[in-house]
């Protein structure tokens, strides 16, 4: 099982949208894909009309039984959507106290485990993470073999890729292992001088690590949420449509490591 991460220390930038992209184009071309909502507010789960203010089981089950993380703990928390090969992994509100618990005692490998758990469930696990550094998002970056950082093209966006990559950097001494990853310009308007420069900065200051493409402002990628639909299965002619396929043929053409991926035996 290949795990990414969709991950940036500031909100609003594209993070639900990249991951239900992703994961729709993977699903289409075969993958068995789990979505995982690691973000207390859960804009992943309202995509797919779950609500986490009600939720009995989700991602903080996990958590609260992470001691006893078995097959049958975490498969009873997936739920399959209506679209074929793609399964959701939901969170709940209660996420938002796990950062007021210790963070040993295992706490920052819970999700690794989980996904040790079900390693023969799926060909793909995609995690979308809150937007600030904690025990979530740590747990999002220390199970994944690929970090994608989308990075919306305007200046104070900058600002949060630094502190990403801040933490990245922290997580891999911390790992003793270089976890490779790939910036992502998201809501691009080429009609603006801020989004250009600010594309045009990315590019310079962070080189072979932001992806050649965008991803560009379209509001069909807005409709394709309200509705609840992969974006691709909602409008496949629209020019966010075709900059997410650019994007994932890119992700799957890398020839990336595999020693990170989740295997039976639960290692990263």
């Amino acid at each position: 099982m290949q795990v990414w991460t969709v991950a940036n220390q500031k909100g609003g930038v594209g993070k639900t949208t990249t991951t239900v992209a992703l994961g729709g184009l993977a699903a289409e071309s075969g993958k068995r894909v789990l979505l995982i909502d690691l973000d207390p507010h859960g804009s992943l789960s309202c995509y797919f009309r779950q609500n986490p203010d009600t939720l009995t089981d989700s991602a903080f089950t996990l958590f609260d039984n992470r001691k006893n993380i078995s097959h049958n703990l975490v498969e009873k928390i997936i739920i399959p959507t209506p679209f074929a090969g793609l399964s959701l992994l939901p969170a709940s509100t209660l996420l938002a106290t796990l950062e007021r618990k210790t963070i040993g005692d295992g706490m920052g490998l819970v999700i690794s485990k989980s996904l040790s758990a079900i390693f023969n469930d799926f060909d793909l696990a995609i995690v979308d993470c809150p937007p600030q550094l904690g025990v979530l998002m740590v747990n999002a970056i220390a199970a994944c073999s690929r970090l994608i950082i989308p990075v919306q093209t305007e200046f104070l966006a900058i600002k949060g890729l630094e502190r990403i990559l801040h933490t990245l950097n922290m997580m891999s001494r911390s790992r003793q292992q270089l976890l490779k990853y790939h910036i992502i310009g998201t809501m691009y308007d080429r009609r603006t001088q801020a989004s250009v420069t600010s594309l045009r900065t990315i590019r310079n200051n962070f080189g072979d690590d932001v992806w050649s493409g965008k991803i560009p402002v379209d509001t069909r990628l807005r409709d394709a949420s309200k509705a609840g639909v992969p974006p691709h299965l909602f409008d496949n002619g629209t020019r966010g449509v075709a900059a997410y396929k650019s994007l994932y043929q890119f992700l799957n053409d890398q020839n990336m490591p595999e020693m990170a991926s989740i295997d039976a035996h639960g290692a990263v």
